[in-house]
């Protein structure tokens, strides 16, 4: 299976003058230039989707930001940036609380010899 494909597309003048100047600018050629650009668009535009998802409950922060291709603290720090509220309720709150309960209960009877008599 091929790494690469071509992929031909038709341009607005104004569109092929501006990459022609950041070909300019950064000393690239166009497939380089363009493979740049739609990089770092198709990576905001996945991020923006996926921190949507999550905003609409239809997925977890964790999943959206392995999806998006970012970390936890990016996709974060993304969500803070854009002022979308955590969905994290009460009914979360009261998992991951017993959770931490089950995990400390567990580390405890490791650590504690058991009583012999």
């Amino acid at each position: 299976m091929k790494k690469e494909q071509m992929v031909g597309s038709r341009l607005p003048q104004q569109l092929v003058k501006d990459l022609e100047f950041i070909e300019k600018v950064e000393q690239t050629d166009r497939s380089t230039t363009v493979r740049k650009l739609l990089y770092r668009a198709i990576g905001e535009w996945k991020l923006e989707y996926f921190a949507r998802q999550y905003a609409e409950g239809k997925m977890g922060i964790a999943r959206a930001a392995k999806e998006a291709g970012v970390s936890l603290w990016e996709m974060m720090e993304y969500l803070r940036q854009k002022r979308i509220p955590a969905q994290y309720d009460l009914e979360d709150l009261e998992h991951d609380l017993e959770m931490i309960y089950k995990r400390s209960e567990e580390e405890q009877a490791k650590v504690l010899p058991k009583n012999s008599s």
